[in-house]
């Protein structure tokens, strides 16, 4: 039996003035489908969303959707109350034994709210916290499809990493906005290109789109001969990259193998180190036995840690373990509470952080490039212009006359990294570089990094571009030390897996030691209390259709809610016996 065909676009066109985001485009979304829509910054990612969602309509052409179809969407901005609390947001109406007794829920809370009370109100909280509100009550929902607009913004590696494995064995239909391409590669079994107002589908996630991509390409032998060198060095990345990758291919893959039979590694590293060496001396950072506390807190305890010419570390780790800190040692903006860092004398450190520099709202885009410099030099000693980078980084043409004021934030994210570039540093800080750029630039960015002949350390929750573009990982777990991982980012999840389920079992184990060990009678101290919340709720319906039966005569309406008043209270208490109950077992 074919699956039913949810929404249909047939010929849609949408223009904003004489712009067309969408142009004569027909697709579906059918049950079990899960779809990753990729395509460059203001492209109609986002627009094609809406229109999906009927949050907008097209100028001409047909949208269609199933009748009765519930469909529960997370925009790039989220629409809470302010005034509600956490577990109203989240939760809504159920009763806690209700929510806390379902393992699908507890799940979504524990991965994604794990910090916040349920009493905490909405408006107070900062934009991480209420975006993870937010995916919490759209993934406990029950809708029918679910739309995503870059899911992962304020995630960590251990959210993202939950969250792929959440989607992907769920039962609901999906499509997701993302430039998580590690995310999009677990998740997705069908990916949508976004481009010129056209939308390309390809089968499978990103592994599987980039080889029918180049496939495409080549066939076509129509794109031009940059475009088809980065897709051969990434087509080159998932073939040497683990086997996952490249598993579930669904069309032939012998032509698109024949693309990089003599293609080389993304990176020559022995050329890369030589010339880093050269450049650097022997010498970058040396952490020596350093120290560092902030808010009562030790980050960093007693850490040594180096960094020599050429390497490229990548840093992962759990939210406020110190990461940025770290970064902030190595440029010399923060002083260590004791040890010492010590900083190679050929030294020239850049270092994007994660917030937008103020850039003059009045220069063109060119304009503010160049004032950085007019050309630089990339690995290799090829020599290019300040406009040749722009176009890169996709500032083509027109756009490069473009007053700074007038870009997008994921725009301004690529002129500041542009600039970062320019100034020709032998030493690079990365701070979430990924944040708000398109999957298309971050292809350009790590095709730069390649020929690029320096140090370099990232701190990045994107997971592949980590792989992609480091060849050492390290963690810091929360615990003062800094901690080399061979095997990667995978086995920074095991040990936080590991570090999770310590946890989980210790405090069970004081539980058990605590307790008198009679579980026998809690078990059956909660069965009866089960059966008078269903009692409760039988009775709560009763006395609410008494209500409505009895509308005009007051004092019977009067009587009827003191009863149901003290009904609600008597649940309250027992749902609340449930939970201490449910805690002592575990």
């Amino acid at each position: 039996m074919a699956p039913r065909n949810l929404i249909n676009l047939e010929s849609a066109s949408l223009a904003y003035g004489t712009r067309f985001i969408l142009d004569g485009v027909s697709l579906g979304v059918a049950d079990g489908d899960r779809v990753g829509i990729v395509g460059r910054n203001g492209s109609g990612k986002s627009t094609l969303l809406r229109v999906l969602a009927g949050l907008e309509q097209v100028d001409t052409g047909r949208a269609s959707r199933t009748g009765g179809l519930r469909i529960g969407r997370l925009g790039q901005g989220d629409e809470l109350d302010p005034a509600a609390t956490v577990g109203q947001t989240v939760i809504g109406d159920r009763a806690t034994h209700e929510w806390a007794g379902d393992a699908r829920i507890r799940d979504v809370m524990a991965h994604l709210v794990p910090g916040l009370s349920m009493d905490a109100l909405v408006g107070p909280l900062s934009g991480g916290e209420r975006r993870r509100v937010a995916l919490a009550r759209l993934l406990i929902g029950d809708d029918h499809l679910v739309l995503l607009d870059e899911p992962t913004n304020h995630l960590d590696v251990e959210a993202i990493d939950w969250l792929s494995r959440h989607l992907a064995a769920g039962n609901r239909s999906l499509v997701m906005v993302t430039h998580d391409r590690w995310l999009l590669d677990t998740v997705a079994t069908t990916t949508w290109e976004v481009v010129d107002g056209a939308v390309h589908s390809y089968e499978g996630g990103y592994a599987e789109y980039v080889l029918a991509r180049a496939e495409r390409v080549r066939l076509a032998a129509a794109d031009e001969a940059r475009r088809q060198n980065l897709l051969r060095k990434e087509l080159a990345w998932l073939r040497r990259g683990p086997p996952a990758r490249t598993s579930k291919p669904r069309f032939r893959i012998s032509a698109a193998n024949a693309l990089i039979e003599n293609e080389p590694p993304a990176r020559d590293r022995y050329e890369l180190a030589k010339m880093a060496t050269t450049r650097l001396g022997k010498s970058v950072f040396d952490a020596e036995d350093v120290t560092v506390s902030l808010g009562g807190r030790t980050l960093l305890d007693n850490v040594t840690w180096r960094l020599g010419p050429g390497d490229r570390a990548g840093i992962v780790g759990v939210n406020g373990a110190g990461k940025t800190t770290l970064l902030r040692l190595l440029d010399g903006s923060l002083a260590p509470d004791s040890g010492r860092v010590k900083i190679g004398r050929t030294v020239a450190v850049a270092h994007l952080d994660q917030e937008v520099v103020d850039l003059d709202p009045g220069k063109r885009v060119l304009e503010t490039v160049e004032e950085v410099r007019r050309e630089v030099q990339l690995g290799g000693g090829d020599t290019v212009t300040a406009g040749q980078m722009l176009e890169r980084f996709g500032f083509a043409g027109q756009r490069q006359w473009t007053v700074v004021g007038d870009l997008s934030g994921g725009e301004r994210r690529r002129l500041q990294l542009l600039r970062l570039l320019m100034s020709e540093p032998n030493v690079l800080l990365l701070d979430e570089p990924t944040n708000d750029l398109d999957v298309e630039t971050l292809n350009v960015l790590e095709d730069v990094l390649d020929s690029w002949a320096g140090s370099l350390v990232v701190v990045s929750h994107d997971r592949w571009f980590l792989e992609r573009v480091t060849d050492a990982v390290w963690a810091l777990l929360g615990d003062g030390r800094v901690v080399q991982l061979p095997r990667g980012v995978d086995q920074y999840l095991e040990l936080r897996r590991e570090q999770v389920d310590l946890a989980a079992s210790e405090a069970a184990a004081g539980g058990a030691r605590a307790r008198s060990g009679d579980t026998r009678a809690v078990r059956k101290e909660i069965a009866r209390i089960e059966r008078d919340l269903e009692k409760l709720e039988r009775r709560e319906k009763t006395l609410h259709e008494r209500i409505a039966d009895n509308a005009t005569d007051h004092e019977k309406v009067l009587a009827l809610d003191t009863e149901l008043r003290s009904v609600h209270g008597e649940r309250e208490t027992l749902e609340e016996r449930w939970l201490e109950l449910a805690d002592e077992l575990g």
